[in-house]
Formats: structure tokens, C-alpha cells, sequence
């Protein structure tokens, strides 16, 4: 059974691989992100590297496969190997560059992936100043879910100093991260 896990996979990251069709790259790669939330295939998913897969999603034209390659991220960086190897295959910031995305969903994966990614190691680049900015004007969004998320973020993740900064850095800007479509 656990040997046709592997193989399953194996088999969609091949086809995303060979495919030439948008629409069959993005079913394989959000099948892939919905196998990233059992634990049971972290070690299948390192092994084929869906990983780097997703983290090269993150760069695509295609809103959908960001999405989906943030969502399948965010599947796995609870887990402290996939966690590292995402640090230190330097994916703070492509996610945060997902923070800017139109779509909310992408938005709402990059906010809590960050949050996952959050270490004492990595603390200084997921809370740099720019995304205590950016999360300081997430949390005064009308959409409750990426307020919430924000906030949460903003008194979890950010020291006061930290959040103070972006405060007043914020008052002497009209330049930010646009918030995403609804």
C-alpha cells in the first residue's frame, strides 16, 4: 500500500512535469497540495521534491498555480524537516512576495505559511519591517478573515517596538502591498 502512495505521486509529478496544458498543471499541482496536509507523505513529497516544485510555483504568471503552490507549502512547513528545508532553500521571500498577490486565498496561505516558517533563527526575516507594514494594513482590511489573520500575526509574531516602527513608517506612506480582491 505505502509503495503505491509513492508511486501515485510520482506518477503526478511526472505529469505535471510533461504536460503542456495550464489547466492539467494546475489539477496536478493542487492534487499535490492536497496530498502536503497528510504527514503520512512528507517523506514521498521530500523525496520527489515537490518542495522545490512548490517554491518554484510561487514565481508563476499563473495566480492559480501560486495559489496552489502556497497552499501545498503551507500544508508542510508544520513539519520541522520540511520547515528547514525550506529556510534554507531561502523561501522566506517568495513567500512574501505572495503577500501582494490579488487573490486571497494566496494571501491567506502566505500570512499563516509565515507564521509556520517562524522561528528565533528566522523571526528577523518573517517579521521584517515590510510585512509588519503589510500585515498592520491587512488588519485594518474589511475582509474579517485576513484582519483576524493579520492581527494574530501583528501580537503573536511582532515584538511592540516592531509593529510601533511600521506604525510610524506607515503614517509618512502612500506606497504599500495592495490588498487582494475579494
Amino acid at each position: 500500500m505505502e509503495l503505491g502512495r509513492l508511486e501515485y505521486l510520482q506518477a503526478l509529478v511526472t505529469e505535471f512535469q510533461v504536460t503542456d496544458s495550464p489547466e492539467a498543471k494546475e489539477q496536478v499541482l493542487a492534487n499535490l497540495a492536497n496530498f502536503a496536509y497528510d504527514p503520512k507523505n512528507y517523506e514521498y513529497l521530500r523525496q520527489l521534491q515537490v518542495l522545490d516544485l512548490f517554491l518554484d510555483m510561487l514565481t508563476e504568471d499563473n495566480e492559480t498555480l501560486v495559489e496552489f503552490a502556497i497552499g501545498g507549502l503551507c500544508n508542510l512547513c508544520l513539519d520541522k524537516t520540511n520547515k528547514e528545508y525550506i529556510l534554507e532553500a531561502s523561501g522566506v521571500e517568495p513567500i512574501i512576495n505572495c503577500l501582494s498577490s490579488p487573490n486571497e486565498e494566496t494571501v491567506v496561505s502566505a500570512v499563516t505559511t509565515l507564521m509556520f516558517l517562524t522561528t528565533p533563527q528566522s523571526r528577523q526575516q518573517t517579521t521584517a519591517l515590510p510585512v509588519v507594514e503589510c500585515m498592520l494594513r491587512f488588519s485594518l482590511s474589511a475582509n474579517r478573515r485576513l484582519s483576524n489573520l493579520a492581527t494574530l500575526f501583528l501580537e503573536d509574531y511582532c515584538s511592540p517596538p516592531q509593529v510601533e516602527e511600521a506604525r510610524n513608517l506607515s503614517k509618512h506612506t502612500a506606497v504599500g502591498i495592495p490588498l487582494p480582491k475579494d
